[in-house]
């Protein structure tokens, strides 16, 4: 177990300083409102968390160390909206769509909720 989750902690640290530097760059060379670093470390996330997955399941390529590192260490500390989009796509190929519809919406709307409200407490 400590094996496993060292591999994650490694992966998640690696993660996290990628997403700072991949946004950093961006909004260093950008002046738009729109946030367009946290865009693009979502979207790629996705990109990754989609190959890896692909990865893992064409005849086992990636052991299950290679799979913590890479998709809940990596993804994860890059960023969470990459499970978030897989699993959504899990629950559409397998014809949970009030699933869907339900994760999806509760998860923007309650978010969305409950940032205002640590933002309402923390004041």
């Amino acid at each position: 177990m400590f094996k496993q989750l060292l591999f994650i902690g490694i992966g998640g640290g690696i993660g996290s300083i990628l997403r700072y530097v991949v946004q950093w760059s961006i909004s260093r060379h950008t002046t738009m409102v729109f946030p367009a670093g946290t865009f693009i470390v979502n979207i790629t996330g996705c990109f990754l968390i989609g190959l890896f997955y692909a990865l893992a399941s064409r005849n086992n390529m990636l052991n299950l160390e290679w799979r913590l590192f890479l998709i809940t260490g990596l993804c994860g500390g890059y960023t969470t909206f990459s499970s978030f989009s897989y699993e959504n796509i899990d629950l559409l190929k397998n014809g949970h769509y009030l699933q869907f519809s339900l994760y999806t919406g509760l998860s923007i709307f309650a978010g969305l909720l409950c940032t205002i409200g640590g933002m309402a407490v923390g004041k």
